[in-house]
């Protein structure tokens, strides 16, 4: 064993034996119970970042953990290799977006190696490979064999920039969740998938998902969005139109005195059609195409409109009620009209006021004056219902289903159920993506492409177009084709998948990846699945996670799986943030391009000082990002590793500080030499396992405190990933080891020292594996093994005892430790301080000036 760490040397020869021993490949087992453990899947975006460093040893810890406890470990790696990033990249950089993809995941993959992650690299997929895609294509067909495929006009998030229509989940704030563009409305021919169908299921199941973060089920509840309520026909006068509403107010329909429709309504084209207002209508339309959903919701949205020149009648009374377009009526939520009762909802009562329309009260408070409500407000709450013919003087809770009562006696109206979710819209107008297997032919229509020839291979070839264009629809080669049904010449679909369908199904590919004849192999699957433990960030919530528990439904619903949920506990990490550094001359400054004078910033390329800002989440466009990479070179990967897990527990932010990761690779060092100085003399104990009554009191001390960094350890990774706080606990038993010296020793503590070190080296070796690997081999034991070495179990009878530790200080600075019983007196303590050998050393002959005693806790000895 050399004298000194090297990080390097010892990662680089551990890895290689890793990966040419296949240390970490499996194979399904019936006989042994499975454990699936899965981090998100990274896109190949260039470089891996501290963030994916951070998810990766996380998942790294409970992998290897899981193994030590005797589980057969699945726990595999890939990339998710479609999508607009490689195009864009692929233009700025002026390459391919196949090439520019490649290129990445060869260097990443190389980066995540030199982690140390215990991957098994033969399961690795790549989701823009044909043998990949295939399948997706395969089961898009039997999707729309079953009818759970649809295609459609109808107006969709479009991005300007990227070119691309954009799912509802993927509109952040009005913005493309990638470009950070503002999105618009247009009308597009898009093809669906189902998910609506499915909204009730995965909303119940939101309540089963005991293993995920509350935080995060209930973002899928209301992204799902569930209303009750009643659907109503409103009658449009002097036609035979009717507009349907849905609403959750039934009960104040006697006080709709107005109906607002959503600029996308099919009737608004149709009603103002020859009308005077018909230039004002379609002027609206315009403008409205080019404002986000999101932002027309807004609660400080200005509230405005158009009359389209028709009247509709209020089923309930026939009262006559004009009808406008207006920016908060969305055709996805509902049935894209709206009953507008001024008087109680504070969107209408804006919009009638603006427009000088009729306010009528039909919800009176408990003493309350009718003439003072919904005088500069519209009143929300619950009441007695009044101007509501045989209803007046009834509760308005109970007259909620008492009026959809009437409604349905009287053909009116029904109850009915209102889900926020929209069908998931996954047509792409760009080139990086799985193409849809479907012909159109003028004949037949839509025709799926015959499974025989698939995959319909997206052809690599292809150069970008200008703008990043899709080349597809003018490569003839790729359209022209006959229609599988007649034979008739026919064009292929030219838009691709959303790549979120990508990843909605690769973890069951993981179980049998080599599989060539079915999307996965049956008995795989059975057997691997669900994944015990997904790791990923809170940002997919509404969307990758939502969008995998339906495909789940719908694989399960074909009988290819016999589960609903894929993942059965989710862990939702939290961001790496650290400050921001600006120049006012050059922006915000790399932290290579900031150099310190003192504790002041500057900037390295003009010299001018600089300003720090908040502690923000790592961005490339804000520049306060860590190369993982270099980190790894100057440190090695089993500091970077270490300060991920003891920096913050992970469901939380972690803040980036370079004296954090320093304070790790200290750390390392005094393991290091806390070894080296033992190795010697322990070379060839063997470690001491029997009951702690059988020792002396100081060996018994450090046995018991061993087995309490056992259990403390076992549940902190066990119980609650609280990696931190089982550092911590790792560091305080090494530290009790530090203040024991070789040569002062008695022979009688060699076997419980042994056992220490070796608890020790396996506790810390999920967490930071190279450097324990290696002190394992140099104390004797079989090269190689402590991967696959048995978590250590601890004695209960070692685990508490009648006595308390004494920490002994020597003018402030902890010189030693002992154990004595808890009844001792300070007398009793001072003493067998005084007498303790690792303190003898540092008093020698000087001067006691006083002795402080702590009772139960410390001893500080002042020279």
């Amino acid at each position: 064993m050399d004298q000194k760490y090297h990080p390097r040397k010892i990662e680089t020869r551990w890895q290689s034996t890793w990966e040419e021993t296949k240390a970490y490949a499996v194979q399904a087992d019936p006989a042994r119970e499975k454990y699936y453990l899965l981090e998100m899947f990274p896109y190949p975006s260039g470089r891996i970042h501290i963030g994916h460093v951070r998810n990766y040893t996380i998942g790294d810890v409970v992998a290897r953990y899981k193994r030590m406890c005797g589980y057969n470990v699945l726990h595999p790696m890939g990339w998710d290799a479609f999508g607009m990033p490689a195009e864009n990249a692929a233009i700025a950089n002026n390459t391919h977006p196949a090439r520019w993809t490649y290129e990445n995941i060869a260097v990443m993959r190389r980066e995540l190696k030199l982690l140390g992650f215990s991957y098994d690299w033969d399961r690795e997929i790549t989701t823009c490979t044909p043998d990949y895609y295939r399948w997706e294509q395969w089961l898009f067909i039997k999707m729309y064999e079953k009818d759970m495929v649809y295609r459609k006009e109808s107006y969709v998030n479009w991005c300007d920039r990227c070119q691309t229509v954009l799912a509802n989940e993927q509109v952040e704030a009005g913005d493309c969740w990638r470009c950070g563009d503002a999105v618009r409305q247009k009308k597009l021919w898009q093809w669906f998938f189902r998910i609506t169908d499915y909204a009730e299921d995965l909303l119940e199941y939101c309540d089963r998902l005991e293993g995920w973060p509350e935080r995060v089920t209930t973002m899928q509840k209301n992204w799902i969005g569930k209303s009750t309520g009643a659907e109503i026909e409103f009658p449009v006068a002097g036609t035979d139109e009717v507009i349907r509403v849905f609403t959750t107010r039934p009960d104040t329909i006697y006080g709709a005195t107005f109906m607002c429709l959503a600029p996308e309504h099919p009737l608004v084209k149709k009603l103002s059609a020859g009308k005077a207002q018909q230039e004002a209508v379609d002027q609206f339309v315009e403008r409205m195409s080019k404002e986000s959903n999101v932002d027309r919701v807004q609660d400080n949205q200005e509230k405005e409109g158009v009359f389209i020149g028709a009247w509709c009648k209020n089923p309930v009374n026939d009262r006559k009620m004009p009808i406008y377009i207006a920016n908060f009526a969305l055709m996805e939520y509902g049935t894209g009209a709206v009953m507008s009762v001024p008087a109680h909802d504070q969107r209408d009562f804006e919009f009638a006021k603006k427009y000088g329309l009729d306010i009528i009260v039909v919800i009176q408070p408990e003493g309350a004056d009718e003439k003072d409500i919904a005088r500069s407000e519209a009143y929300t709450g619950d009441g007695v219902m009044v101007n509501s013919e045989d209803f007046s003087g009834m509760a308005n809770t109970a007259g909620k289903s008492a009026v959809i009562d009437y409604f349905e006696k009287h053909g009116i109206g029904t109850r009915s159920v209102n889900y926020r979710i929209r069908d998931w819209g996954i047509s792409r107008q760009r080139y990086w993506g799985a193409p849809i297997p479907i012909i159109h032919c003028d004949k037949c229509g839509t025709v799926p492409v015959s499974e025989k020839d698939l995959p319909v291979v997206l052809p690599e070839e292809a150069d970008l177009m200008e703008g990043g264009k899709s080349p597809l629809g003018v490569l003839d080669s790729f359209v022209n084709v006959p229609c599988p049904a007649c034979g008739a010449p026919g064009r292929r679909e030219t838009d691709t998948m959303d790549t979120f369908v990508e990843s909605s199904w690769y973890f069951e590919r993981y179980c049998s990846p080599d599989c060539d004849t079915a999307i996965f192999e049956p008995g795989a699957v059975k057997y691997w699945m669900p994944v015990d433990q997904y790791i990923g960030g809170v940002e997919h919530a509404v969307m990758h996670l939502l969008y995998s528990r339906y495909f789940t439904r719908v694989l399960h619903d074909m009988g290819l799986v016999d589960f609903k949920e894929p993942f059965t506990r989710l862990l939702t990490q939290g961001m790496v943030c650290k400050e921001t550094v600006r120049c006012e001359t050059h922006g915000y400054l790399y932290p290579e391009e900031t150099q310190y004078r003192g504790e002041i910033p500057h900037c390295a390329k003009c010299g001018s000082p600089a300003e720090v800002g908040r502690v923000e989440k790592m961005s490339k466009s804000k520049k306060n990002v860590i190369d993982p990479n270099a980190l790894v070179e100057n440190y090695g990967a089993d500091t970077v590793r270490l300060f991920c897990l003891f920096a913050a527990p992970p469901e939380r932010d972690l803040e980036w500080s370079e004296q954090g990761v320093e304070g790790s690779f200290r750390f390392l060092n005094r393991i290091w030499r806390l070894y080296y100085r033992w190795i010697d003399r322990l070379g060839k104990t063997k470690p001491y396992t029997g009951e702690p009554s059988s020792l002396p009191d100081h060996a018994r001390e450090l046995y018991i405190k061993t087995h309490q960094t056992i259990k403390k350890v076992t549940d902190d990774i066990e119980q609650r990933f609280h990696f931190n706080t089982a550092i911590s606990a790792v560091m305080e038993l090494s530290n009790q080891l530090n203040v024991i010296e070789p040569e002062q020793e008695d022979p009688s503590i060699d076997g419980v020292m042994r056992f220490a070190l070796d608890s020790i080296a396996v506790l810390l070796s999920p967490i930071v594996p190279h450097i324990t690997e290696q002190i394992w081999e140099a104390m004797g034991n079989e090269s190689g093994t402590l991967c696959r070495r048995q978590w250590p179990p601890y004695r209960d009878d070692a685990l508490s005892s009648d006595t308390r530790v004494i920490v002994v200080q020597v003018n402030g600075k902890l010189r030693g430790r002992f154990e004595i019983d808890a009844n001792a007196d300070d007398a009793a303590i001072k003493a067998r301080a005084l007498d303790d050998p690792n303190v003898v050393r540092f008093i020698e002959d000087k001067e006691i000036k006083k002795v402080i005693v702590v009772k139960n806790k410390l001893v500080n000895i002042v020279l």
